[in-house]
C-alpha cells in the first residue's frame, strides 16, 4: 500500500499530512522547521512512500534539497495552478496538506520545476544583481529629483552613475544639507555599482562558455545580462513541450478569459517567471531602439494598434525566436523571425 505525503510549508512551522492509497489520513501533524525533527517524522514510512508534495512556496529551497539529499522522491507544487473546491466552508493548514498529497494520489497534482541547486545558486546571485539595480535607480530618480528643484539642473542617469567624476556635487555645494543630501546619494550609488560589477564578474565567468549563451547573445537588443537571465531563468530549454508553452511561461501570451464572444474576466497574470518577461521586454525595447528590422515590425505593428501592442508583440516574438535558439543552439535568424515583414 503506497503512502502519499503533503507539507504546508511556513516561515517558522509546517504541517505534514499523510494518506494512504484510498486516500485515509495515516498522519497529520505540526511541526517546527527544523531538518532533523522532520527527517525523523518522515523516516518510518519512508518505504512505503510514493513522494512527499512540497508548495513551491517562498522558502522552500532547504526542505525540498534536504528532502532529496535524504533519498525522498520529492514534487513541487505550482500553486498557481492548484484548484480548490470553493464551496468549502472550512479550510485550515490540516486540509491544505491533505490536498497536495491527494493531487499526487490522483495524478492531478500541477507540478513546478525543481531547479538544480548549483544552477540555482547562480541564477538567485543574478537575481540579486537586479533587486540592487533597482535600488540604485530608485537613488537616481530621487538624486534627479533633488536636482531639479532646486537648480533647476538636468542631469542624466549616466552622467550621476560615473565614477570616474562627480557630476553631482557642484550642483548642491552652494547649500550643506543639499550637499550632504547629493553626497550621501552619490556615494550610495557609486557603491551599488561596484556591487553589481561584481556579481556580473562572477555569473558571467561562471556560465559564459555554455553555448547558449553565444546564441542567444546574437539576438537584436541580448547583451550579456540579457542571455545570462534568459539562460539562467529558463533552466534546460527541454521542458517546455512547444513554443507557446515557453511563451507563456515567460508571460509573452495574452491573458483574458472570454465565455460567448464576451470578456469574463482575466486570468492568473502572475502565472510564469517575472524575470523572463522583464528581460524580453527589455530586449524589446533595446531591439526596437538599435535594429532597423526589429523597429520597422514594431512601427507597422503600433501604426495598426498601438505602442503597448506593438511593444508586447516584439517582446513575444523574441521569446519565441529565444527558444528556438537555445532547443537548437543556433545563433539569430532574422528572416525566420520577420519573414513576412522581409517578404
Amino acid at each position: 500500500m503506497g503512502l502519499y505525503a503533503g507539507v504546508d510549508l511556513h516561515a517558522r512551522n509546517s504541517y505534514f499530512a499523510l494518506v494512504d492509497a484510498a486516500g485515509g489520513r495515516v498522519l497529520t501533524k505540526r511541526d517546527s522547521n527544523d531538518s532533523e525533527l522532520i527527517f525523523r517524522l518522515l523516516h518510518p514510512y519512508k518505504a512505503e512512500l510514493t513522494g512527499v508534495v512540497v508548495e513551491s512556496t517562498f522558502n522552500w529551497y532547504w526542505l525540498v534539497d534536504g528532502l532529496m539529499e535524504a533519498g525522498f522522491k520529492v514534487h513541487l507544487a505550482n500553486p498557481c495552478a492548484i484548484q480548490k473546491y470553493k464551496g468549502l466552508k472550512h479550510a485550515d493548514d490540516e486540509s491544505e496538506a491533505v490536498w497536495l498529497a491527494d493531487m499526487l494520489r490522483l495524478g492531478i497534482l500541477p507540478e513546478g520545476y525543481i531547479y538544480p541547486r548549483e544552477d540555482r545558486l547562480v541564477r538567485d546571485l543574478l537575481r540579486k544583481r537586479m533587486h540592487l539595480v533597482k535600488l540604485r535607480t530608485s537613488l537616481i530618480n530621487s538624486l534627479q529629483n533633488i536636482l531639479a528643484r532646486n537648480g533647476p539642473v538636468s542631469l542624466g542617469a549616466a552622467k550621476i552613475k560615473q565614477l570616474t567624476e562627480d557630476h553631482v556635487s557642484a550642483h548642491l555645494d552652494w547649500n550643506e544639507d543639499l550637499a550632504l543630501s547629493g553626497r550621501v546619494s552619490k556615494e550610495t550609488i557609486d557603491y551599488l555599482t561596484g556591487q553589481i560589477r561584481s556579481i556580473e564578474r562572477v555569473v558571467e565567468k561562471k556560465v559564459q562558455l555554455k553555448p547558449e549563451y553565444d546564441c542567444l547573445r546574437t539576438i537584436p537588443g541580448v547583451g550579456a545580462i540579457l542571455s545570462l537571465t534568459i539562460m539562467l531563468e529558463t533552466g534546460p530549454v527541454d521542458r517546455f513541450a512547444k513554443v507557446g508553452n515557453y511563451a507563456s511561461y515567460c508571460r509573452k501570451v495574452p491573458v483574458c478569459w472570454t465565455s460567448d464572444g464576451r470578456k469574463k474576466g482575466d486570468a492568473n497574470k502572475k502565472n510564469g517567471n517575472k524575470y523572463l518577461a522583464w528581460a524580453f521586454s527589455e530586449a524589446a525595447e533595446l531591439a526596437r531602439r538599435f535594429d532597423a528590422t526589429a523597429r520597422a515590425f514594431y512601427n507597422r505593428k503600433a501604426s495598426r494598434t498601438n505602442f503597448m501592442i506593438a511593444h508586447s508583440a516584439l517582446a513575444h516574438k523574441l521569446a519565441r525566436a529565444a527558444y528556438y535558439i537555445m532547443r537548437d543552439q543556433v545563433p539569430f535568424d532574422k528572416e525566420k523571425l520577420f519573414a513576412l515583414q522581409l517578404a
